[in-house]
């Protein structure tokens, strides 16, 4: 069910919502609910691609499974290619993950 939110907006940005409004045959009603689902789609799509980064950067640090340059290059010239969409294998050959030292360097 609906509910009403108040929203308090400054002349200048109340203005540009009526410009726009007419502009686009649009009430400024209209175009404020559009913008807060666009916002909201993008910033969850957003935070979706930061935990799967975080899921990555851990399962890396666990296992130091990674792919190197060189593969990923020779598939995506497969693709571009028009080479069958295939899952790359993982480089598991690590046995300890990489970590970078106080320096910043990797070992």
């Amino acid at each position: 069910m609906p509910t009403t939110i108040g929203l308090k907006l400054d002349d200048e940005t109340r203005a540009r919502l009526q410009r726009l409004g007419d502009t686009r045959d649009r009430s400024p009603h209209w175009l404020m609910k559009t913008a807060i689902r666009e916002y909201l789609s993008r910033e969850e799509h957003i935070e979706q691609e930061r935990l799967e980064d975080e899921q990555r950067w851990r399962r890396w640090e666990e296992t130091g499974a990674h792919l190197d340059h060189d593969s990923m290059v020779a598939w995506l010239d497969g693709l571009a290619e028009g080479a069958e969409r295939r899952r790359l294998a993982l480089d598991e050959q690590a046995s300890q993950p990489a970590v970078a030292d106080e320096s910043g360097e990797w070992r």
